[in-house]
C-alpha cells in the first residue's frame, strides 16, 4: 500500500522548527547556532524554488486557459453568425431576417423592401449554377454598398433578397431601393454573352407594433406587381392601393 504524499512544505517546515528550538535555547554553541541557521537558510532556498515554480506553473495555466477561453468565444461567435446568415452571399438567413424585423417593429416603424432577380432561372439555365452564385454574391455587394443607413440586408429565398430598414419612411425606402436597383443594373456580372442583371423590388412601410407579416407580403406583392410592369423597376406598397 503507497504512502501519501507528504506535505509540499514538510521540509522546509522541519528547518524552521529545527532553528526555532535553537532559538529557544537560553544557551548554546556557536556551531549549533550555525548548524540551524544553514538548514534554515537551505529550506528557504528550496522553498523560494518551489514558489518559483508554482508560480510559474499558475501563469502557464492561467495563459492556457485565456488561451482557451478565448478560442471557445470566437467558436461560439462562429457559430452565431453561421446560424444566423446565408453561407454564399454573407446576408442574413431567412430566421434572421425574421428575428432582427420583428425586434424592431416591437420598438419602432420600418420600412422593408423586397427584391428578385429578374430572370435569374434563365440565367442559371444557360450558364450554370457557379455564374448564379456569383451573381448572388454580386447582388448582396451591391446592396451593402448602397445602402448607407442602419438596416439589415437579407438573403430569403434562392434570388429573392429583403432590406429592412428602421425608422425610414416609404420616401427614403424608396429612395434606397432606386439606388440598389441602379446600382444592380450598372455592374458587369461578366456573363459569357456579356448581359446585364437586373431586379424588381417592392417597398412596404410598417408603423412600430405591426408584424413582420404584413410587411413582408405588402412588399413581396408590390415586388411581384414590379415583375408584371416590366422587370428592373421599384413598386410601393401603398401605390397599389391607389391603383
Amino acid at each position: 500500500m503507497s504512502q501519501p504524499n507528504p506535505d509540499l512544505f514538510d521540509q522546509e517546515n522541519c528547518a524552521l522548527l529545527a532553528a526555532q528550538a535553537v532559538y529557544n535555547m537560553e544557551a548554546g554553541e556557536a556551531d549549533t547556532y550555525r548548524a540551524a541557521l544553514g538548514e534554515l537558510i537551505s529550506g528557504y532556498d528550496q522553498l523560494l524554488r518551489q514558489t518559483r515554480r508554482l508560480v510559474r506553473r499558475s501563469d502557464r495555466q492561467e495563459f492556457e486557459m485565456n488561451q482557451l477561453n478565448h478560442r471557445l468565444a470566437d467558436l461560439a461567435n462562429e457559430l452565431e453568425y453561421r446560424a444566423t446568415h446565408d453561407s454564399l452571399s454573407g446576408a442574413l438567413n431567412r430566421a434572421a431576417v425574421i428575428e432582427r424585423a420583428q425586434h424592431f417593429l416591437a420598438r419602432s416603424d420600418m420600412a422593408m423592401i423586397v427584391l428578385d432577380i429578374d430572370h435569374f432561372k434563365q440565367v442559371n439555365d444557360s450558364f450554370g449554377h457557379p455564374a448564379g452564385d456569383t451573381i448572388i454574391c454580386g447582388v448582396v455587394d451591391c446592396l451593402q454598398r448602397t445602402l448607407q443607413t442602419p438596416g439589415e440586408i437579407g438573403r430569403v429565398g434562392g434570388e429573392e433578397f429583403t432590406v429592412i430598414l428602421p425608422q425610414q419612411s416609404y420616401l427614403q425606402a424608396q429612395q434606397i431601393a432606386e439606388r440598389m436597383r441602379a446600382a444592380i443594373a450598372d455592374r458587369d456580372f461578366a456573363l459569357p454573352d456579356a448581359s446585364r442583371i437586373t431586379a424588381s423590388f417592392g417597398v412596404s412601410w410598417m408603423p412600430a407594433g405591426a408584424d413582420f407579416g404584413t410587411a413582408y407580403s405588402e412588399a413581396d406583392e408590390a415586388m411581384y406587381e414590379a415583375k408584371r410592369s416590366g422587370r428592373n423597376r421599384v413598386i410601393r406598397a401603398d401605390q397599389l392601393l391607389r391603383a
